[in-house]
């Protein structure tokens, strides 16, 4: 059966924030550059300088708030943005000629805010020209000024560029940790730069000297490498370059010793260029499709029907199932990249079209599955490039691990001697998916019907096969450690987490935290709810498993943590402002037996564990986590410390936020804090809310009798005025406010009676006049 190209709608950018500016900028600016984040939620659009408001734009599929920012005239808009990976948080990086990088990143609370900015070229004699963020790094090409004058008066400024790298890491409160800068090569021409998820590609820019116009330069980061091809002549040569050995090259030093590489050529006449995990694909003007490997090799993809035409003509190159997709204007071409023959050809309704790689390996969404191919954006919304699914192709395939299965449970089920029943296979899970092939092995379902339902199943079973097979391989070693990281991850956690699985599940987390951590996230459905709170949407059971508090949660053996402890753990490494709000959902989601009602030791307990021995925790995390409890004696721990520290707004605000099933807990901070009051006057201007927090079943006669059992004692006769440097005493004025708050609930509901009533409504006769005396005269 022949198979045909498909667009597939995805969105139509309805369920995008900010979705009316989004269709606009991308229907009316040519020019404007489209990026994606790796999970496939966000979306960035960065108009060049010069470009009506708003000059970026960053909109959000879901819940969220887009990012909108302008520059005013005069002051320059950034150069590039780019995602950084990161997987607790969205995160972007801008990045100024100027050589000014800011991080951004939207959190817990709702909208974005700016976690970080430093200078790339601190000197100020320098300005980026072109920068590429590969995965944990920012790497830029910057032309730095020379008073220097070449050998014939001329400026020496063909190599006055150098190439400098940074490495990104996450970090919980200040977003990222930036690394010193690191100079990879001195004395190059100008590069434009692009990077796949494991490669940087150096490409000549327009403005190269034609000398080494035909060179481009392929760095590996993981494997420490540097290719020097150049595509025309057929060579490559590859050297060292490892940032963490110090590793550095003067670029003229580096091509003296490359034989042949020099050899007079005419310039790479490229009109665009992609990266994609295979190497860097290249298109020139006269149509021509080449792929440049990973390791320098070049080979001829194709050739388009039409040429580009003019360099200002827009163009996007992508890749996908060993199909590579070429959209030029308003025709997008799909060639094989193995024969180069022209598969299919469409012609778009639209010029305005962009081309964003696939969500990375894990994060894909559930609509997404039946076809994988590269995503397509334009203003009539996100579509998606692959080919049509065929059944009858697919049948087989599926036949044959399905069955291999069943055989191999088959012979396990004769050599026990013992029916294997659904629910050890449930229990013990050595399937991806035991109900199903349970269903199998009775022959409940009929075949179409079964695979239909194992469809997915399977998918994610090849697809970790390929991945083994990758990592076997040595290719992109890190992408791949972390894809099986986040796989390993998701199956443990709809296993018996006990023995052995829970051994394996502490080793990922030790190994690869933030792959281990997404995975988690995703399983778990977490997402904020934009009032600082954590809301998830996974079943009970999953909750159960990651709540569970073994037998040897006190005293692990070998280390070895419970599920949640092991989060929390790794929640206070990456994201610590997410643990409280991550145990107070965990509290909410618990159950009797699970660890949070149980008879063993409560959640905020739990957590607290995690933070070390009393005294070395971190204060800040520590009262967030008592107050959040919802235990009335952690409660009341929190509001004495914050008494302590004097943070009178704070215990009164915690005071106040406990709801009407609390009467006890509040009447006790209520105490507590009417304490402070009689001794010193630090809480005079915080008085409204103390009333606030005032009891209202409380009488004034019993106000009084709790001031007076804190009221300091009294050392001498009382004065007027106190003395320079002593506290001044509580006055009736201060405690009118008070008294009037107690005195409310004994009112009379009538009207309220003037302080001479009683004397105006006395029905006696006056008392008898006194007698007078005699008058002496002065």
């Amino acid at each position: 059966m022949k198979r045909a190209g498909t667009l597939r709608l995805l969105s139509d950018l309805s369920n995008f924030s900010g979705a009316a500016r989004l269709r606009e900028l991308l229907a009316g600016d040519p020019a404007v550059r489209v990026r994606g984040s790796l999970d496939g939620r966000y979306l960035l659009l960065l108009r060049p300088p010069g470009s009506p408001s708003p000059q970026l734009l960053v909109a959000v599929r879901g819940p969220g708030v887009e990012m909108e920012r302008t520059w005013p005239e005069g002051q320059p808009s950034p150069l590039d943005a780019f995602f950084l990976p990161w997987p607790a948080r969205p995160a972007l990086i801008l990045v100024w000629e100027s050589g000014l990088a800011e991080v951004w990143g939207a959190g817990i609370e709702p909208g974005w805010r700016l976690l970080q900015s430093t200078q790339l070229c601190p000197g100020g004699r320098a300005r980026v020209m072109a920068v590429a963020a590969p995965r944990g790094r920012l790497v830029w090409c910057e032309e730095r000024q020379s008073d220097s004058e070449g050998p014939r008066g001329r400026p020496a400024t063909t190599f006055s560029h150098c190439v400098c790298a940074m490495s990104l890491e996450p970090s919980g409160e200040t977003g990222t940790i930036l690394g010193r800068t690191h100079v990879l090569l001195h004395h190059c021409p100008p590069f434009g730069m692009t990077a796949s998820r494991k490669d940087l590609f150096l490409v000549p820019a327009a403005t190269t000297c034609a000398g080494v116009a035909h060179i481009l330069l392929i760095w590996s980061p993981s494997k420490g490498k540097v290719i020097v091809a150049a595509p025309c002549l057929g060579l490559s040569h590859s050297r060292s370059l490892n940032p963490r050995q110090g590793d550095t090259w003067d670029f003229r030093t580096l091509l003296r010793g490359l034989p042949g590489l020099l050899s007079p050529k005419e310039p790479l006449a490229l009109h665009t260029w992609a990266p994609t995990p295979q190497g860097l694909l290249l298109l020139d003007f006269r149509g021509t499709l080449s792929l440049v490997q990973s390791h320098g090799g070049t080979r001829t993809v194709g050739t388009l029907q039409e040429a580009p035409g003019v360099p200002g003509g827009s163009a996007a190159l992508g890749m996908f199932h060993g199909t590579l997709a070429c959209v030029l204007g308003s025709t997008l071409e799909l060639l094989d990249m193995g024969s180069g023959q022209l598969l299919e050809r469409k012609v778009l309704s639209t010029d305005r079209v962009h081309l964003l790689e696939p969500p990375a390996p894990g994060t894909k969404d559930e609509g997404e599955l039946e076809t994988r191919g590269l995503r397509l954006l334009s203003a009539l919304g996100l579509f998606c490039v692959g080919w049509e699914a065929s059944r009858d192709l697919d049948l087989p395939s599926a036949n044959d691990l399905v069955f291999e299965e069943a055989c191999s449970y088959y012979q396990r089920r004769s050599l026990r001697g013992a029916q294997l029943t659904p629910e050890e296979l449930r229990h013990n899970s050595p399937f991806q998916a035991p109900q199903a092939l349970a269903s199998i092995l009775q022959g409940h379902l009929p075949p179409s019907t079964l695979l239909t339902t194992l469809r997915a199943e399977l998918r994610d079973y090849r697809s970790l096969e390929q991945l083994k097979a990758q990592l076997v391989a040595g290719n992109d070693e890190e992408a791949g450690l972390t894809e099986l990281a986040e796989h390993e991850v998701a199956r443990l956690l709809r296993t018996e987490l006990t023995g052995d699985h829970l051994a394996q599940l502490n080793t990922v987390f030790q190994a690869l935290p933030t792959a281990a951590w997404s995975a988690t996230f995703r399983t778990l459905q977490l997402h904020p709810d934009g009032k600082g709170k954590l809301r998830s949407q996974a079943p009970p059971d999953v909750w159960k498993k990651v709540l569970q508090e073994t037998a040897s949660a006190k005293d692990p053996p070998n280390g070895i943590l419970p599920p949640f402890e092991l989060l929390c753990q790794c929640l206070c490494q990456l994201e610590p402002r997410w643990l409280p709000p991550f145990v107070e959902l965990a509290q909410q989601q618990g159950g009797p037996g699970w660890g949070a009602g149980g008879p063993g030791l409560p959640l905020y307990r739990r957590a607290l564990a995690m933070l070390g021995e009393d005294g070395t925790r971190p204060e800040a995390l520590e009262l967030e986590l008592l107050l959040g409890s919802g235990r009335p004696k952690a409660v009341l721990q929190a509001v004495g410390q914050l008494v302590q520290k004097e943070q009178w707004e704070r215990a009164l605000e915690a005071g106040l936020a406990l709801g009407p099933s609390s009467p006890l807990l509040r009447s006790e901070i209520f105490k507590l804090l009417l304490a402070e009051f009689a001794r010193h006057r630090h809480l005079d201007a915080h008085l409204p809310l103390l009333c606030r927090l005032c009891p209202p079943e409380l009488t004034p006669e019993e106000l009084l009798r709790l001031l007076q059992t804190h009221l300091p004692d009294e050392v001498g006769p009382p004065a007027p005025f106190p003395e320079p440097g002593v506290e001044p005493p509580l006055t009736v004025g201060l405690l009118r406010a008070l008294l009037e708050q107690t005195g409310a609930q004994g009112r009379p509901s009538g009207p309220v009676l003037s302080p001479y009533e009683d004397i105006l409504w006395d029905p006696g006769t006056p008392p008898p006049t006194p007698p007078r005396g005699p008058v002496t005269t002065l």
